[in-house]
């Protein structure tokens, strides 16, 4: 090869010396550039899909090199998990963002909620991977095992640092009490993506209650839970014009948008959902979501997107030309969390209003209510409890209320 010229030769050419040396810096730079490929990709398959479910194949594909490059720089998917370990954000960053937020909060009690209920939303968008890394444990090998140990004390540090500077009395010590939250947080995470109706606790805000009263209160008096967050629901104009944001993408794009609307679908839902949870025929149209099956409305406020034979998400189907299992994908893997999200933000950008994926389910649950869902039948299709579609059962009330007045409004007098 090039660079395996004799030393005698190479000495008295410099010219050729200098192209050794570049051609070696390349190869350098494709192998980093190789590895942090593919440890970008398994990152984002064990999140989507967690550790087990993940094969070496798709990783590789995803990063776009070669499986044979994937062995020769990991051994195997484990040497891999554990430079993804390694190589993972601080939890510092989070934290920062966590205090400046917890800082507006009114009492110690309050801060605890706010930064608890943001750590718990940061777990809970990677819980495939949480429950496969903590599920799978004992089948990595000790550095692994190790790295991830380190990992958790990092992380809490940085908790215990809060709670002795900002967080409430509590007769815990710090590090003791971050453990604890640590452990409760992780726990809830685990528990909620492998069982359903559990009944453990009523709902997040429930559980996140529970969790300031037992660390945040040393009388163990109940903490009264944060107001909920006002319902944000989109005007059917915006609807309409990201639903042909989303049509200009493409048919995948168009369908993705679709079902976020017409089904009220999370973008976590989406990355999951798979074409078996799909189920049509000439009188229905209902998607599987967890344990429950969700109508797939063919009406989005006040305009029609087929029917339920042909619609965003059939057309989509029937253009595929693959076997994939998976509803929406890119380079033969499932869309991520954060991918979906990138997505939404493209359809969104004419607007000039920053909104959020999960206005969509607002929107749908809204729209449901008002056209005579009750709420009871409501929490059956969303997954939601009764009491955290309060908000929505008001802002329904509060948009049937203006619709009425316009409506006599526009009526003649006699």
């Amino acid at each position: 090869m090039l660079w395996q010229a004799p030393l005698a030769y190479r000495k008295s050419n410099s010219r050729f010396g200098k192209m050794q040396v570049s051609l070696a810096n390349l190869l350098l730079i494709s192998m980093a550039s190789s590895r942090e490929k593919l440890i970008q990709a398994a990152s984002e398959l064990f999140i989507t899909q967690g550790i087990s479910h993940t094969t070496t194949r798709q990783i590789a594909n995803l990063a776009e090199v070669n499986e044979a490059t994937l062995f020769r720089n990991f051994s195997n998917k484990y040497g891999l998990l554990l430079a993804v370990i390694q190589n993972a954000p601080s939890f510092h960053a989070l934290h920062e963002s966590l205090i400046q937020q917890a800082q507006q909060a009114p009492t110690p009690q309050a801060s605890l909620q706010l930064y608890a209920s943001g750590t718990l939303q940061w777990l809970e968008q990677a819980s495939n991977f949480v429950r496969s890394l903590i599920g799978e444990a004992d089948q990595y090998p000790a550095e692994s095992r190790q790295a991830l140990g380190h990992r958790l004390s990092d992380a809490n540090h940085h908790i215990s640092q809060f709670l002795e500077q900002a967080g409430p009395d509590s007769p815990l010590p710090p590090g003791m009490g971050a453990g604890i939250l640590s452990a409760l947080l992780v726990g809830y995470t685990v528990i909620n993506a492998t069982s359903e109706e559990h009944r453990l606790w009523g709902d997040r805000e429930d559980f996140l209650t529970g969790l300031v009263t037992l660390l945040g209160s040393p009388s163990g008096e109940r903490i009264t839970p944060l107001p909920p967050q006002p319902v944000a629901d989109l005007p059917a104009p915006w609807v309409q014009q990201i639903l042909q944001q989303a049509k200009a993408t493409g048919p995948q794009d168009y369908a993705l948008a679709y079902l976020m609307f017409a089904a009220g679908l999370l973008p976590e839902e989406a990355a999951q959902a798979r074409q078996s949870q799909h189920l049509s025929d000439k009188a229905q149209h209902t998607l599987r979501v967890g344990s429950r099956q969700v109508p797939i409305n063919q009406w989005i406020l006040g305009k029609r997107y087929g029917s339920y034979v042909s619609n965003p998400l059939t057309k989509w189907l029937k253009s595929r030309k693959d076997e994939l299992p998976f509803l929406f994908f890119k380079d033969d893997v499932p869309l991520s969390v954060r991918e979906i999200q990138q997505r939404w933000h493209s359809w969104t950008e004419p607007l000039s209003v920053p909104t959020q994926p999960r206005q969509a389910k607002q929107t749908w649950c809204v729209e449901m209510l008002m056209r005579g869902l009750t709420a009871e039948n409501l929490s059956i299709l969303s997954g939601w409890d009764i009491e955290q579609l309060d908000p929505y059962v008001d802002r329904a009330r509060e948009k049937a209320a203006l619709e009425e007045a316009r409506s006599l409004d526009q009526k003649r007098t006699g």
